[in-house]
């Protein structure tokens, strides 16, 4: 059963101003494992990277019905690369237990994709 689906698409030239203008927003978006996988990008690849996950967690927010805020934050959403290099959503344990959701029965597709200038991701929250 389908729990909820959300999209979002953000400007990847409005992520860069954003983060050369205030650095610590990167902190405020990604987790430590993410940052780290930042390191060695260029500034476009860092740019797209960013705004990629940026919206992959605003869709995973509105698959779960809340958005960011009391019962969300950028940093309760993980995304990294499974081992072949597919990027995968995770939600901290604590965000099912907030809505009251069993985390073993859930799963989570996600999709991002990125133009010159815009990045679009889309999740798909199941119970199995």
């Amino acid at each position: 059963m389908i729990v909820g689906i959300g999209i979002d698409m953000i400007e990847i030239k409005r992520m860069d101003t954003l983060v050369n203008r205030q650095p610590k927003a990167v902190g405020r978006f990604l987790t430590e494992r993410e940052q780290e996988l930042l390191r060695g990008k260029s500034e476009a690849r860092r740019a797209e990277f960013i705004a990629g996950r940026y919206a992959a967690k605003e869709a995973g927010a509105k698959a779960l019905g809340t958005g960011i805020g009391e019962k969300l934050s950028f940093l309760d959403m993980e995304i990294l690369p499974s081992n072949s290099g597919k990027p995968e959503l995770t939600f901290a344990s604590s965000v099912f237990d907030r809505l009251g959701l069993d985390h073993q029965r859930i799963r989570i597709h996600l999709s991002i994709s990125h133009s010159q200038s815009h990045a679009i991701a889309q999740v798909v929250v199941e119970e199995l």
